[in-house]
């Protein structure tokens, strides 16, 4: 293979690069020369004592690196792959206690708990809530937009609504509190990201108020248990329970995974939808189950996760030293032309469609993907019913961060 022609100090985890754009010219340029790529960096810059990351662009690699976890740990320098140079190594540990940042066996036993609240069952049971949390949303959107001569920001009015209501739902938060949940979740995964003036120090205040929120949720819940999944999690601590901080944690996994990632999912599809409008005429005329996954698989909410080697081993031709960081870039892999045909298109009836925007397999696969897309398929459906003549008045305004690919305000009118 040739050598990538990429700029010097290239870096796909610069929040500054994925304020203005996913770098997908950038991966296709290494799915074709060096898919497994040593990204070098100066030493503390991510937050870690070390050089450099290795770069895995082909789906391939990246389901590979998911699907072993004995040899690329998520617990050793967590799942994050970019923090702030001023965050110290106590503070990144602590972040092994949430269920992405662990390894099996005992990751196997945290999920195994969880997975109670996500069975198709549960799912079903919340879809008609969901469903009508959808249209009010929309609804409430309506009126804003009529207040403002048909004007209004998608994501704060739309987008932001039905991933916080769907966790309050879920875990039994009375709706009222679904904003204390939105702006500590922010505050976490928005410290890059200046016009938040958020610090490591904040996020981590947030961190624990969520924590602690979720800890009071759990006492509550054993002292008198109701029929929500707090109580079936919570209410008899044991062997098969979790204890009230892991609940705590759990809460912090559900605000950023279950919260954030949707929210922009749903963003970004409406965006796609808008500037491809054949697709959102054909949307609006068939409803295809297929949209949910295309929208997932065209976002990419989380650009990429890390592991760490736990040994020596060969990738792509490259051999990684044990305690190397390897990145595993979901947003090059759901645009492998090895694997989808004509990946830059925006298409809603793409099937087969098995894209890595829920995770590369492994433990670590999406635990709420059937609710996200529940989600997703409620809110563009009440979209389509109620406010079908959308269009776009303004560019996305982008989130600056270095693993999410997410968009803060998106200005949309009524034609």
């Amino acid at each position: 293979m040739r050598c990538p022609h990429l700029p010097d100090g290239f870096d796909f985890t610069d929040p500054d690069l994925l304020q203005s754009r996913v770098p997908h010219p950038e991966f296709a340029e290494l799915r074709g020369t060096a898919p497994v790529w040593w990204c070098a960096q100066p030493t503390g810059i991510a937050g870690f004592q070390d050089d450099g990351y290795w770069a895995v662009t082909r789906h391939a690699d990246v389901k590979y690196v998911s699907t072993h976890p004995e040899l690329f740990s998520s617990t050793t320098n967590t799942a994050v792959i970019r923090f702030n140079e001023s965050i110290s190594r106590e503070q990144i540990d602590v972040q092994k206690l949430i269920m992405l940042n662990m390894d099996p066996p005992e990751h196997s036993r945290v999920r195994q708990i969880v997975q109670r609240g996500f069975t198709p069952r549960a799912i079903r049971s919340l879809e008609g809530a969901l469903r009508d949390r959808a249209r009010s949303i929309v609804d409430a959107a309506l009126l804003e937009a009529n207040k403002n001569d048909g004007a209004f920001d998608f994501v704060t009015n739309i987008a932001v609504e039905l991933p916080l209501q769907a966790i309050a739902e879920l875990i039994g938060v009375p709706q009222e509190d679904r904003t204390k949940i939105f702006d500590w979740s922010n505050k976490m995964a928005a410290y890059d990201d200046p016009e938040y003036a958020i610090t490591e120090e904040i996020g981590a205040e947030a961190a624990m108020e969520l924590v602690s929120y979720a800890m009071n949720l759990a006492a509550a819940r054993k002292e008198c248990p109701a029929k929500d999944i707090v109580s079936q999690l919570v209410a008899a601590e044991g062997e098969g329970n979790l204890l009230s901080d892991e609940f705590g944690f759990f809460v912090i996994l559900l605000a950023v995974a279950g919260n954030e990632t949707t929210r922009n999912a749903i963003s970004h599809g409406m965006h796609a939808f808008l500037t491809n409008p054949d697709q959102w005429e054909l949307y609006k005329r068939e409803r295809p189950a297929t949209a949910a996954e295309e929208i997932v698989r065209w976002a990419t909410p989380v650009v990429a996760f890390q592991r760490t080697a736990t040994q020596d081993t060969e990738l792509g031709g490259q051999k990684i030293k044990a305690g190397d960081r390897v990145g595993i870039f979901y947003s090059s892999a759901n645009y492998d032309p090895e694997v989808f045909e004509n990946p830059e298109r925006f298409d809603i009836t793409r099937d087969p469609n098995p894209h890595l925007g829920f995770g590369g397999g492994g433990p670590h696969f999406c635990l709420g993907k059937s609710l996200a897309v529940l989600e997703i398929n409620l809110i563009f459906n009440a979209i389509a019913d109620v406010l079908p003549d959308l269009r776009l008045a303004g560019e996305p305004r982008r989130l600056r961060s270095a693993w999410l690919n997410g968009i803060k305000g998106l200005d949309v009118n009524r034609s």
